[in-house]
């Protein structure tokens, strides 16, 4: 066998299925999309075998997309759990066969309950066809395992389908990267949208500032105790005129420099890079990169409201 070889006819069958499966899109999923972004309630999925593990991910890809959505095992369903769904809610099963038993065997409680019943099956005649208020008939697949029996083909088209009917349903509530931010708290990419400057600047007694007629070894003090790698400088309104770096300072004593007769402002750079409080934290690290400094003054009303570290924002897991 050429091990290779299988592994590129599995792809080939896999995107038929997904191609012919393109092919038969219609007005039913307008109305599925319909169903579910109308939902007074949740949109349970549910499924047995390996379309229950699609069942799982398309549950999390709707709540993560801004559905209310949960799986539901039709084993456990039957076992009590039903009492998790509601009148008001839609039950998405998929079934390539459409007779699965533990799917059928709570599709009258459903019925009692309320909830509305969507199938994905590739079986018209099925039972759970038949019992559905919307079924989307899957074209006839060719199962890419070598025995033509393994859910491969089929479950790859549920998932595709399932996630196309996620992010059409997105679209329509108007969901923003924000919003996908506000689900994702704990993830890299969901501090990149969330994050502001604001939640990592110094502000206050921590922020680091000196005046332009203070010497150089106030700002060497300053910059030493505040510990952000740079110093602020102001005019005597408060009013941002210039920057200190620490590299600033190094040159300057490298050079031998009278630390006690220079003043802030015969080294500060005129003209710092600046960023607003209410601006993302990634737009911060991006434009710190751009620019290949550390740090970036938090500026408002024309003052040094604070400051922001690259560190800082790499250090809560926002990497660019």
């Amino acid at each position: 066998m050429d091990k290779l070889e299988e592994g590129k006819r599995v792809f080939r069958m896999e995107i038929r299925a997904l191609e012919k499966t393109l092919d038969i899109l219609d007005e039913t999923f307008v109305k599925i999309v319909d169903q579910i972004t109308g939902c007074r309630g949740k949109v349970i999925v549910t499924g047995m075998g390996k379309s229950g593990h699609i069942a799982a991910k398309l549950a999390a890809t709707f709540a993560s997309l801004g559905t209310p959505s949960f799986c539901l095992h039709p084993g456990e369903a039957m076992h009590g759990d039903l009492g998790m769904v509601s009148e008001g809610d839609v039950v998405i099963a998929v079934s390539y066969s459409g007779e699965s038993d533990e799917i059928l065997q709570i599709l009258p409680s459903l019925k009692i309950i309320g909830a509305r019943l969507i199938s994905i099956t590739g079986n018209p005649a099925s039972s759970l066809a038949r019992a559905s208020d919307i079924a989307q008939i899957l074209p006839e697949l060719q199962e890419a395992c070598s025995l033509g029996l393994a859910p491969t083909s089929s479950t790859t088209a549920a998932l595709c389908y399932g996630d196309a009917l996620a992010v059409a349903a997105s679209i329509v509530y108007g969901f923003k990267d924000a919003d996908f931010g506000k689900f994702h708290p704990a993830g890299a990419l969901g501090k990149k949208l969330i994050l502001k400057v604001s939640d990592l600047m110094v502000s206050g007694r921590q922020n680091p500032r000196v005046k332009a007629d203070e010497t150089l070894k106030n700002a060497i003090i300053e910059l030493s105790r505040k510990g952000m790698g740079a110093v602020s400088v102001v005019d005597g309104d408060g009013r941002l005129v210039g920057i200190i770096t620490d590299g600033d300072l190094r040159r300057q004593l490298e050079k031998g420099a009278d630390v006690y007769s220079m003043r802030a402002r015969d080294i500060m750079s005129e003209r710092p890079f600046t960023i607003r409080r209410e601006k993302l934290a990634a737009e911060a690290l991006n434009k710190m990169k751009k620019e290949n400094i550390s740090c970036l003054i938090v500026e408002e009303a024309g003052k040094a409201a604070g400051m922001i570290r690259l560190q800082d924002i790499i250090g809560v897991g926002i990497v660019g």
